[in-house]
């Protein structure tokens, strides 16, 4: 706030509290030539009069005393400009002392699951429905509240898992995030195979879930050798993909960006760049443990602790 700005509004304050005074001051007193009590003229019915009391004085005198306590409040509180009052009260500071009531709340509650693995606090229901309430509040925004996903966004309730499946590479997944980069392939391939390789490479990729289907198909043969030149660098020669690097394996039945050949096309022509925000900073290790946690569990429900990778 500027100076004159500030004195602005000093001015404007002052002149509000000095009005109340002169106001209370004015128009509780009698002047002479008022009428009496008794003397307003107005009577009905003969007997019913209307009288003229002016205030009680202990009623005025609080009035008085609301403004005293408005002018003290004014010193011990910023409202006079850029004063910052007596008290330095500032709404920064009562929202971070609030913030540090509830969270030393929260590290109370959160404090027997810290430095836990994520399939052995799955195994406890209170854990489990911390880890909910915390996945609700932050990763249903893309997962969904089922936690089932939508296209671009993994269903978190299956047994695919694009970065590895055992309970630290979830857990990594939720700490520090992840970004898959599928690159644009669309004229490298028509450079290599003409104009329909782009459409080769898509036959060929369907039956890596269906070997039955390659005998006889003309253009799976053609995107195999195409498949073979480029892809197999992030996928692999038998389409399993590559966990390390977030690159899918295209033997099952799962599409992240859907499995229509329009969809595949897309794909392979313009790439796709998935990010998955790291939530380290915002939850700490120990809440980003209970969401994993409730993640691990909705793909191992009643299970004991398991290291193997799905």
């Amino acid at each position: 706030m500027t100076a004159a700005w500030s004195w602005y509004v000093i001015v404007i304050v002052a002149i509000n509290l000095l009005g109340c005074v002169w106001l209370i001051w004015w128009t509780g007193k009698r002047r002479p030539g008022d009428p009496a009590p008794t003397d307003t003229s107005h009577v009905w019915d003969g007997n019913l009069t209307e009288y003229n009391k002016p205030m009680p004085k202990w009623w005025i005198n609080l009035f008085y005393i609301t403004i005293v306590f408005a002018v003290g409040y004014l010193i011990y509180y910023p409202g006079l400009g850029a004063f910052a009052g007596v008290g330095k009260w500032t709404s920064a500071n009562e929202q971070a002392a609030d913030k540090a009531r509830d969270d030393a709340k929260l590290e109370a509650t959160f404090a027997p699951y810290a430095s836990k693995s994520i399939d052995v606090i799955a195994r406890d229901p209170k854990a489990v429905a911390l880890g909910r309430s915390i996945f609700n509040n932050t990763c249903a925004t893309c997962h969904g509240s089922a936690a089932q996903g939508a296209i671009g966004y993994p269903n978190l309730t299956d047994q695919v898992w694009h970065w590895g499946g055992k309970p630290e590479d979830v857990l990594h997944s939720v700490l520090e995030g992840r970004e898959g980069v599928m690159p644009e392939w669309g004229k490298v391939l028509t450079g290599m195979g003409g104009d329909n390789a782009v459409d080769y490479v898509v036959a060929y990729v369907r039956t890596l879930s269906n070997p039955d289907t390659m005998q006889n198909n003309y253009m799976a043969a053609q995107g195999k050798a195409l498949y073979n030149g480029v892809c197999v660098a992030c996928h692999g020669v038998d389409g399993k993909g590559n966990v390390a690097m977030g690159a899918p394996d295209l033997t099952d039945d799962y599409w992240l960006y859907g499995s229509s050949s329009e969809s595949l096309r897309q794909t392979i022509n313009n790439g796709r760049h998935g990010v998955m925000p790291a939530w380290r900073q915002t939850l700490g290790e120990t809440r980003s443990r209970l969401a994993a946690a409730y993640v691990w569990s909705l793909s191992h429900p009643n299970k004991p602790p398991a290291t193997a990778t799905r």
